[in-house]
C-alpha cells in the first residue's frame, strides 16, 4: 500500500533522530569537559534520552498503524 511508504519513511526519520541522540550521549560520556556550553551534563544526557524515548514511542505507534493497514 502507498501509505505504508509514508509510515516507513517516518520510521526511518525517527530512527535517525535516535541515532543522533545516541551519538550526543556518547560524546557527553566520553568527553564531558569538552562540552563547554553544557554546564549540567546529566541534564543534557536526560534531554537526549528523552528524545530517544519519544522517537521510540512514535516508532511503536507507526508499527501499530502498519499492522492495521
Amino acid at each position: 500500500m502507498k501509505n505504508a511508504h509514508l509510515i516507513n519513511a517516518l520510521i526511518k526519520k525517527l530512527e535517525g533522530e535516535i541515532a543522533v541522540a545516541e551519538a550526543n550521549v556518547s560524546v557527553y560520556l566520553q568527553n564531558p569537559a569538552g562540552i563547554g556550553e553544557h554546564s549540567d551534563i546529566v541534564e543534557s544526557i536526560e534531554t537526549e534520552i528523552g528524545k530517544m524515548a519519544e522517537a521510540q514511542d512514535k516508532i511503536e505507534a507507526c508499527q501499530r498503524v502498519l499492522s492495521n493497514v
